[in-house]
């Protein structure tokens, strides 16, 4: 059951980012559960590979060029997922931070519900 809620919270956050960053939008709700679970898959699948590889760059940000990961992952779901588009990488940034920190609350909430 937790795994479900999770999923829907990640969903609204993306339904939070498309309402607050112009250059974001999401046609419904199904589109949005199905980024959740494309950002996820993509979290376990392409970030680990992308931050190995940015490796070098990523000590010298002290760990900032991780955004920039996050951001080029909800750029690239921008281009595969149909129903879901991202105007540029400033948007695609400002996006991903903006799911990742309600994703990031929301299961904090969650945790201490449960």
């Amino acid at each position: 059951m937790s795994i479900i809620t999770r999923w829907f919270i990640v969903a609204l956050s993306f339904l939070l980012a498309a309402y607050f960053v112009p250059g974001i939008t999401v046609e419904s709700f199904y589109t949005a559960l199905v980024l959740a679970f494309a950002w996820g898959i993509a979290g376990l699948v392409f970030k680990p590979i992308l931050v190995f590889l940015t490796l070098p760059i990523n000590i010298m940000t002290l760990g900032l060029f991780t955004f920039v990961v996050n951001g080029l992952l909800f750029w690239f779901l921008g281009t595969i997922i149909k129903g879901f588009h991202v105007s540029g990488f400033f948007e695609a940034f400002l996006g991903a931070l903006i799911v990742t920190l309600t994703g990031w609350f929301g299961n904090k909430l969650l945790a201490r519900v449960l």
